[in-house]
C-alpha cells in the first residue's frame, strides 16, 4: 500500500514463526485492500465491478467503519474524497486497522513487548526491553530526515498525517482543495485505525483542526503543528522531549 512495515518484538520466548504470521495478512491486506492494485477488492469496488455485499467480510467491516468515521468528523474523513479524484481509498484507515490486526496476532503469540511502525503509523504494547517504554518520533513536517518531537508512549497507538510521505494526497472533502494553516497532526490512542482516521480528519481541516480535535474523547489526544510552526496539544498528550 505504498509504505513499509517494520516490526520490533523484544520478548525472547515469541516463536519466530509469528513474524511470518504477521506478514503474510499484512501482504494478504494489501492483495485486498491496495489502491494500486487494479485487482484487488477495493479498486474492483471502485469500479463498481463488486458488489459491496459480495465483497469480503474484512472489506465490508472496513467500509462501514469509515462510513461511521465519516459521520463522526462531520464529513472531514471521506474515503471518496480525501485522496482526491473521486476513487475509493480507504487507505487512511486500513493502514492502522491492519497493525492493530497484526498487534493481535502477536498477543496471542505471548508477545507482551513490541512495537509496530507502519510509515510512521506506530503501535506499541509494553517497553522497548531493557527500556520501560517506547520513544516514537514525530517526523519533522518540512525536514524528511528530522523528527520534530519524540514522545515516550506503552500500550498506546500514535499516528500521523501531513503531506510529506505521499504529497497533497489528503484534500478537504467539502472543498477540493488541499487543507491551509497546517503541517501535522498526531493523533495518539489506544486504536490506530480510529487514531489514523482522527489525524486525516484533522489534517484536512486545515487551521480549524486543532478545535475539533479538542473534542476527542475515549482516550484519544492530538498535537498538532501550525503553518507557522507553532505546536498546539489536548490534554492527554504524550509528553514530548
Amino acid at each position: 500500500m505504498g509504505t513499509t512495515v517494520v516490526v520490533d518484538v523484544r520478548d525472547d520466548d515469541v516463536p519466530e514463526a509469528s513474524l511470518d504470521d504477521v506478514f503474510a495478512w499484512l501482504r494478504w491486506v494489501d492483495e485486498m485492500f491496495s489502491t494500486y492494485k487494479p485487482e484487488s477488492q477495493i479498486s474492483r469496488l471502485g469500479r463498481g465491478e463488486l458488489a459491496f455485499e459480495n465483497a469480503h467480510a474484512d472489506v465490508r467491516e472496513v467500509l462501514a467503519r469509515c462510513e461511521q468515521l465519516r459521520l463522526a468528523t462531520a464529513g472531514f474523513f471521506d474515503v471518496h474524497a480525501t485522496a482526491g479524484g473521486g476513487f475509493l481509498d480507504p487507505s487512511a484507515l486500513v493502514k492502522g486497522w491492519s497493525v492493530d490486526r497484526a498487534g493481535e496476532l502477536l498477543d496471542r503469540a505471548g508477545a507482551r513487548n513490541y512495537a509496530i511502525n507502519a510509515g510512521g503509523d506506530v503501535l506499541v504494547r509494553g517497553g522497548a526491553l531493557p527500556e520501560s517504554c517506547w520513544r516514537v518520533g514525530i517526523r519533522h513536517p518540512t525536514a524528511a530526515d528530522a523528527v520534530a518531537k519524540a514522545i515516550e508512549v506503552t500500550e498506546l497507538a500514535v499516528a500521523t498525517s501531513g503531506a510529506y510521505e505521499r504529497g497533497t494526497h489528503i484534500r478537504n472533502p467539502h472543498t477540493g482543495r488541499p487543507p491551509e494553516g497546517v503541517l501535522s497532526v498526531t493523533v495518539t490512542g489506544p486504536d490506530l485505525g480510529t487514531a489514523d482516521a482522527y489525524a486525516t480528519a484533522a489534517f484536512a481541516m486545515g487551521a480549524a483542526g486543532p478545535a475539533w480535535t479538542a473534542r476527542l474523547n475515549g482516550g484519544y489526544a492530538a498535537s498538532t503543528i501550525l503553518a507557522d510552526g507553532r505546536v498546539l496539544s489536548t490534554p492527554g498528550f504524550p509528553g514530548m522531549w
